[in-house]
């Protein structure tokens, strides 16, 4: 059984509503806009001559901090390795040497600030790297050393 992919993520849809749980709150669920990675282009780039405001900053930290942490890199790196850079969470697990719920977890944060998609294929998960997600990253902080 085929599901559809999942597509929340804290990438923010727009200036506006930039930050990644709302507007600055606790809130800690995930945004209610759909993932797309050029959308952290359009809400982070800086303009030039600019100070990056708040909603931005916390987006973008939102998802400097997913991948700020040595696991998430390795399981990027590994879902990146895979065929058509697509694997399996049980395909995941021995590499990094976790629990399949630890890397259960890591993988949500990823797929959160939209970096993977997540789809159930019967009783496993199946995680693929969003195209452009860390090209559009690496260009926002391109955007911002310049």
């Amino acid at each position: 059984m085929t599901t559809e992919l999942s597509t929340t993520a804290n990438i923010p849809a727009n200036v506006a509503g930039c930050a990644p749980y709302g507007h600055g709150s606790s809130d800690k669920s995930p945004s209610r806009f759909a993932a797309d990675p050029l959308k952290l282009l359009e809400c982070c780039s800086p303009v030039p001559g600019q100070v990056m405001d708040v909603e931005q900053a916390e987006s973008l930290a939102a998802v400097l901090k997913a991948i700020a942490e040595p696991t998430r890199l390795r399981l990027i790196s590994l879902v990146a390795s895979h065929e058509g850079a697509e694997a399996c969470v049980c395909d995941l697990t021995d590499p990094v040497g976790l629990s399949q719920p630890t890397v259960s977890h890591h993988l949500k944060v990823l797929v959160d600030a939209g970096l993977l998609a997540r789809e159930q294929r019967g009783r496993w998960a199946y995680y693929r790297l969003i195209p452009d997600a860390l090209q559009s990253l690496a260009q926002v902080l391109a955007d911002t050393a310049a």
